[in-house]
């Protein structure tokens, strides 16, 4: 008889371990073993198992003859999983392995991680899993060598194909639209609705229900969550930012109405993707020369001619319905912004229109005007820079999108394509995370929808709106920054650390997949390959050939860069445009979630009162508050890279 001697590896998660009857077949190029029954050896598999040897074990025991003590450490601490498969000739080599397992007193859920066979001729075999088993079914699971389609020579070898395995995966991940003229989802409205596979770990799970339901008392606003009169007062509201204060809400706080932390905003604030550099103004724009106040010496014209003028347009943000809360009417502008670079490197505004028509009723602010009719501008902009930015930068251009390229992947590339190993790491948590943000941000009853100025219609406006108007080059960061001239500008720390961080990942995706794809006919050639890109093209970007976004692959350097741009917004972009949203919103009057009067039409008007009376209630207020904490908190079973 062959022998084969079979480790299995259960994964270190809460509840995957299993009591069932597990059963192993080993397929090889010459064959396969009989259906085998793994409990008949060990009637249970335990989660965080580590499967050694007997030799390895009784080495560890070497200087000790206590058999008793040897056995107890057996059982008690390493669960060994350890078997023999014998056969009555050889395999050949092994190219797959089924699992199943059947009910014993009653139907669980396991999670193997991987399982090693290893060969008469010591030659071992990994067969990596990560995958919920909760039926009768027999799951196959393929060598972990990666290959391409048209390497696979046995890619129907025992009846498991990779098109069954694709089949197995599509029948559970489906796409499914959420609003007309924005990108597809999953199909599922709820997390039970979701593959254990995708589902948060149980640490992360207990995290998101405890943050979700006690983060307004660890900010204790618990008492406030329901008080719907208006501000008195500019002092009360810094009375929010007792419980949880950063270094960074304290700077806000003290430093909020200044010009220079203003502008800094747009280059190293949530939301750096909106500012270009300004060459010509907008005819919707009609600042002049002589309105402006310029740091430094130079003519308007001047200035812009050596690009030191920058434009912020929320042109977006026109038309969008505003919402009404506790019946009563919100206002969001779509602001344009002038700024200049001053000789001492700071970015600084120098006008404000508030809405897209020039009219009488339309002022352009200045920083000359008084002091309230400034900063009300300035407090209109970051109002609506909070609308642009929470759903078009952060919920589309990161989350919506991660979710088609991981819906695309399941549905399109086996485990043991090269790509699927490469992306799937990076998918972690993204589609439960999406499915709660549309149960628990955007729904009817969702936190935006009832707080934001843009919830409700104006939501789903906004994202449709953003989504006709993306580009694939706004997407990759080299080329996004030249396009809106930002290549210069000092202390632009989000194109410093991303571009570094586009390199890093280029580099790193380029030696990966020139090591399986040495010609631009390869990629043409990989079907699989091709039917994720076209998914992603038809779902995601809705087959809108003005986004630039590839139909299909037909270079190595194309895939490379395309790939390149997954992995970036899956990590170091959502991390851009996620994780301050506490540190720069918490003072609300910095990045207030709606306004509840409309902007001033004639200047002179604006008060301290008048302010106070626009900024969004109390209620409004701390609810707005808690869900930048719970969005901007990290997990903490988080997975960084330290980059050296």
């Amino acid at each position: 008889m062959i022998n084969y001697e079979v480790t299995v590896f259960t994964g270190n998660l809460a509840l995957a371990s299993t009591f069932n009857n597990v059963y192993i077949t080993l397929v090889g190029t010459d064959g396969e073993s009989k259906r085998i029954d793994l409990t008949s050896w060990k009637p249970s598999f335990f989660r965080g198992q580590v499967s050694l040897k007997p030799l390895c074990i009784l080495k560890l025991f070497k200087t000790t003859c206590d058999v008793d003590l040897l056995f107890l450490f057996l059982f008690c601490f390493f669960q060994v999983s350890h078997f023999i498969v014998s056969c009555p000739k050889s395999l050949g080599k092994l190219v797959m392995i089924k699992l199943d397992k059947q009910k014993r007193f009653l139907q669980d859920s396991w999670y193997p991680a991987k399982v090693e066979v290893k060969s008469p001729k010591n030659k071992t075999y990994h067969f990596p899993i990560y995958h919920w088993i909760t039926d009768s079914e027999v799951y196959c699971f393929r060598e972990g060598t990666a290959l391409r389609i048209f390497d696979d020579s046995n890619s129907h070898l025992g009846g498991c194909s990779r098109q069954q395995e694709l089949k197995q995966r599509q029948k559970v991940f489906c796409w499914d639209v959420y609003a007309q003229g924005i990108p597809h989802c999953i199909k599922g409205n709820s997390i039970q609705s979701l593959p254990y596979d995708v589902h948060f770990s149980l640490t992360k799970t207990a995290e998101m229900k405890y943050t979700a339901v006690t983060g307004l008392v660890e900010l204790e606003l618990i008492e406030m969550a329901e008080l719907k009169k208006n501000w008195t007062h500019i002092d009360d509201i810094s009375h929010l930012l007792c419980a949880h204060r950063t270094q960074v809400t304290d700077f806000v706080h003290k430093h909020w109405k200044e010009d220079s932390l203003f502008g800094y905003q747009f280059l190293n604030g949530v939301n750096p993707m909106l500012i270009r550099c300004c060459k010509a103004l907008p005819k919707n724009f009609p600042v002049t020369g002589d309105m402006v106040s310029l740091h430094g010496r130079g003519s308007l014209a001047d200035e812009m001619m050596k690009g030191n003028i920058f434009l912020c347009d929320y042109k977006l943000l026109d038309g969008v319905q505003p919402n009404t809360i506790n019946k009563k009417k919100q206002y969001l502008m779509a602001p344009l912004i002038l700024l200049q670079k001053t000789p001492d490197n700071k970015l600084m505004p120098i006008a404000i229109q508030l809405k897209q028509k020039p009219a009488k009723d339309n002022p352009i602010f200045l920083p000359t005007d008084s002091e309230y009719d400034w900063l009300m501008a300035k407090i209109f902009v970051r109002s609506a820079d909070f609308n642009f930015y929470e759903v078009s930068v952060h919920l589309l251009r990161t989350h919506l999108l991660a979710e088609v390229f991981t819906v695309s992947l399941l549905c399109n590339l086996p485990m043991v394509h090269p790509l699927y190993k490469l992306l799937m790491p990076h998918t972690r948590y993204t589609l439960q995370i999406n499915v709660l943000a549309r149960q628990l941000l955007i729904s009817k009853t969702g936190v935006l929808t009832r707080y934001a100025a843009s919830g409700g219609k104006g939501i789903i406006t906004i994202l449709q709106k953003s989504l006709s108007s993306l580009t694939y080059s706004s997407l990759c960061i080299p080329d996004d920054i030249a396009e809106r001239g930002l290549k210069d500008v000092p202390n632009f720390y989000y194109r410093d650390d991303g571009l570094k961080l586009w390199e890093i990942i280029f580099r790193f995706v380029k030696e990966i997949l020139t090591s399986y794809y040495k010609t631009d006919a390869e990629v043409q050639k990989d079907s699989e390959l091709q039917k994720w890109i076209q998914d992603i093209y038809e779902h995601g970007f809705l087959s809108q050939a003005s986004t630039g976004i590839p139909q299909k692959f037909s270079t190595v350097d194309e895939m490379v860069k395309f790939v390149t741009m997954v992995i970036f917004t899956c990590s170091a972009q959502h991390s851009a445009v996620n994780s301050g949203q506490y540190d720069f919103g918490a003072w609300m009057p910095n990045s207030p979630v709606t306004l509840q009067l409309p902007p001033p039409t004639k200047k002179g008007k604006a008060s301290e009162k008048s302010m106070i009376d626009t900024f969004p209630n109390i209620q409004t207020t701390v609810h707005g508050m808690a869900v930048m904490w719970l969005l901007s908190k990290q997990s903490s079973d988080s997975v960084s890279v330290q980059v050296m």
